[in-house]
């Protein structure tokens, strides 16, 4: 990408997060942008090194869910394997009246997420340093949560027994997959049921946006209680997946 094309493609992604969210909600996820780039020389937070890649491949696509009328009704979201942030940060951004969860196992990177937010002004988030596998079984937060979204590397059934524990019933897990996302279901698919999901669709939020870059969005909605056995001990979802 020339340097004139990736100003331009900037520009025009900020001014539609502008007439989108308005020019508060649009500087703080710029700052919010900037200053992880900054902190990303010393401390390893995204792949991405430049602001329109950033803007595009973090920023837009994790507002993608705010699209959806299941995940606007939620009033309490977690984020499951929140790394720099995403998508919980500009999801708690552009819903101040939401409160959100972000939760990782690496502590490092939940201290950075938690000083930029302060700096900020993003005040609608609480972090937490625990593993899907704790939480889960945390009378707190099992079977609490409105929604709970993830943009983690982990396949579909194992993110499934990390999150689907904490959703409520009539509520959503809904993860952010890739071209892949199919077959994905095809593999979790009694996971998913055995832990009380159903999926009930998948979007492509980037189709019409020609986007370079883009998630496809599963729904999968809470029926059924998740049996109290799940999630299993930490390790055991990643080598013996529920079949």
């Amino acid at each position: 990408m020339s340097e004139a094309r990736g100003m331009s493609m900037k520009d025009k992604l900020i001014s539609e997060l502008n007439s989108r969210y308005g020019s508060d909600n649009t500087d703080k996820l710029v700052r919010y942008m900037q200053r992880i780039l900054e902190i990303n020389e010393n401390i390893n937070l995204t792949a991405v090194r430049e602001e329109c890649e950033f803007l595009e491949k973090h920023i837009v696509d994790s507002l993608a869910c705010n699209d959806y009328e299941e995940f606007q009704r939620a009033k309490l979201v977690v984020d499951m394997g929140t790394g720099g942030g995403f998508p919980g940060i500009p999801l708690a951004v552009t819903n101040p009246d939401k409160k959100f969860i972000l939760v990782d196992s690496l502590n490092k990177r939940l201290k950075v997420i938690g000083q930029v937010a302060e700096e900020i002004g993003i005040n609608n988030i609480e972090l937490i340093h625990m593993r899907a596998e704790d939480m889960g079984h945390n009378i707190k937060y099992r079977e609490k949560v409105d929604v709970c979204v993830s943009r983690a590397v982990a396949s579909l059934d194992i993110l499934s027994e990390w999150c689907l524990p904490l959703v409520k019933k009539g509520g959503y897990f809904i993860p952010y997959k890739g071209e892949s996302a199919e077959d994905e279901i095809a593999s979790a698919d009694a996971a998913i049921k055995t832990l009380g999901g159903n999926v009930e669709k998948i979007e492509n939020p980037s189709e019409d946006k020609n986007a370079i870059s883009g998630h496809r969005l599963i729904f999968i909605r809470k029926y059924n209680s998740t049996p109290k056995r799940f999630p299993r001990k930490p390790g055991i979802a990643k080598k013996s997946p529920i079949r």
